[in-house]
């Protein structure tokens, strides 16, 4: 059975939207539906009254000072929908699209957007049913909310545009006949509470922040592989060293590294070499990986706090009877948020490139030349860690801040925007060509392990390059490289090569 993850709007916390993010069935507290009541009975009021309020029964944007008739209301919520539907490119992932579902739904749960509850029951019905609108990536600037792209998850509401159900690609009125759901009407606001918000960039941030983590986490332990390949010394994760700066990323990833390599027979062999010092990409590891921990945390405590944020516009205060209109859509947060995670990303890359090319140069490593026996004859790692550098490259130029960025819209009313969804949404990208550079090295650190044999790395190091040699054989003579990358990548995907020492890994749990 599925796990069930029952919201408590306002309340979420980062374990329930991993959870859905994986799948998890998604519920209401029901302690929120008096005042979801209570939002939606002002707005009819309002109705009722004909006091002219934004969003209510005004046009929108530029349009504001447009007031429409009673007759029209229901007309004004579907046209704002349907002309909104603008979105562009390949559509959302499947889990991001459940995850800014439930998003959406926890925001409006906490009665101050003026939605009913049969509208979002009917939200929650299509989430619990699987069927998933068809959100096209591309569209929205980040302000005035994620227009486009919520547009066309509401479209599907209306029976209109496409969704998926069980992995099908249907009609959104077919996938919606076959959950045995009816298209819905919506009622004076509601199309404007579902369209208004940040709830895409935000998934898009929160799902590649989850998987930046455990990339991360992989990259201190290839990280540490690099070091006793390399033969590096354990002193520069010294605990005294780091006490001394304060900063608990560093103090916790020099803690993880020194659990890492404890016990090496590596490290043993070489204590009295008469190295002085490694390079930076060994040494500087804690200061570099802590100060992007720091980074991932905060920005995770800003994702977090917009998840359970209320960020459509106008906003109802039913017990004052008032409605305001303000500017939580704009979702700077999550563009500024998204921005330090493309820079703490980058420079994850960046070491771990450094360490492939240190590995390759045997000048600088001690092992042979591009790692390969008869060097000349083969050419080794040579090409591969080409690969990385060229895939470092690509996440330097994208790890440029997005959020810098603005192009006045709707006739100038919207004169400043976010890029928040774009912001967002190059993560994924970045997170792909970092998997493969984080496969590059572990390819390496583990050539370098095997180098030393019989001598043995630590217990903990140990498990990661077992994983790797029951997919990938010692590279001996060269072969066609490509497979082996991709086996390499594949372990680092599916957390294999975390696994052993998940309780030792520093991770995001202090923004859950």
């Amino acid at each position: 059975m599925a796990q069930m993850v029952t919201l408590q709007p306002g309340k979420a916390s980062l374990a329930d939207w991993r959870a859905i993010l994986d799948g998890a069935a998604v519920g209401l507290d029901a302690a929120c539906r008096p005042v979801i009541h209570r939002s939606a009975a002002a707005i009819q009021a309002i109705v009722e009254e004909e006091r002219v309020v934004y969003g209510v029964n005004t046009g929108f944007g530029k349009l504001a000072s447009t007031h429409i008739a009673r007759a029209d209301l229901e007309t004004l919520q579907r046209n704002l929908v349907l002309s909104h539907s603008t979105g562009t490119g390949a559509p959302l992932a499947e889990p991001v699209t459940r995850l800014v579902m439930a998003m959406k739904a926890a925001s409006l749960a906490r009665g101050y957007s003026g939605i009913t509850e049969a509208t979002l029951d009917h939200l929650l019905a299509m989430l619990q049913a699987g069927v998933l609108p068809v959100i096209p990536e591309k569209g929205s600037v980040g302000a005035s909310g994620d227009l486009a792209p919520l547009a066309h998850m509401t479209a599907a509401m209306l029976g209109v545009g496409d969704a998926r159900l069980e992995g099908q690609a249907l009609s959104a009125a077919e996938a919606l006949a076959r959950a045995g759901l009816a298209p819905v009407t919506l009622h004076p606001k509601e199309g404007l509470a579902l369209l208004n918000g940040t709830q895409v960039s935000t998934a898009l941030a929160l799902a590649a922040l989850i998987r930046i983590e455990r990339l991360f986490q992989t990259a201190l332990v290839t990280g540490a592989m690099s070091v006793d390949a390399a033969r590096g010394s354990d002193a520069p994760f010294d605990a005294r060293i780091h006490s001394l700066r304060g900063h608990r990323g560093q103090i916790e990833v020099a803690t993880a590294f020194r659990h890492l390599i404890a016990d090496s027979a590596i490290r043993d062999s070489h204590l009295d070499c008469g190295k002085v010092q490694d390079p930076y990409s060994l040494r500087c590891q804690p200061q570099v990986m802590g100060a992007v921990l720091d980074q991932l945390r905060f920005a995770a405590s800003v994702i977090l706090t917009e998840a359970n944020a209320v960020s459509d516009n106008p906003l109802v205060f039913a017990e004052a009877g008032d409605v305001l209109s303000g500017g939580n859509f704009h979702a700077e947060p999550i563009a500024l948020a998204s921005d330090q995670i493309a820079i703490a990303t980058s420079e994850i890359a960046a070491m771990a490139e450094r360490r492939i090319a240190m590995l390759t140069d045997g000048s600088i490593s001690g092992l042979p030349p591009f790692l390969v026996a008869d060097p000349g004859l083969n050419s080794g790692f040579m090409i591969a860690h080409v690969t990385a550098a060229a895939l470092a490259c690509e996440i330097k130029q994208r790890a440029m801040p997005a959020s810098v960025d603005s192009l006045p819209t709707s006739a100038n009313q919207e004169d400043h925007v976010s890029m928040a969804t774009h912001a967002a949404r190059r993560l994924t990208a970045m997170a792909d060509d970092l998997e493969a550079i984080l496969a590059i090295e572990l390819l390496a650190a583990g050539q370098g392990l095997d180098v030393h044999q019989p001598i043995l790395t630590s217990p903990r190091l140990q498990a990661p390059h077992q994983a790797l040699r029951a997919e990938v054989d010692t590279y001996t003579t060269d072969r066609f490289f490509a497979p082996d990358i991709e086996a390499a990548r594949q372990l680092v995907a599916d957390g294999g090569i975390v696994a052993a020492n998940r309780d030792i890994l520093p991770g995001l749990e202090s923004a859950s």
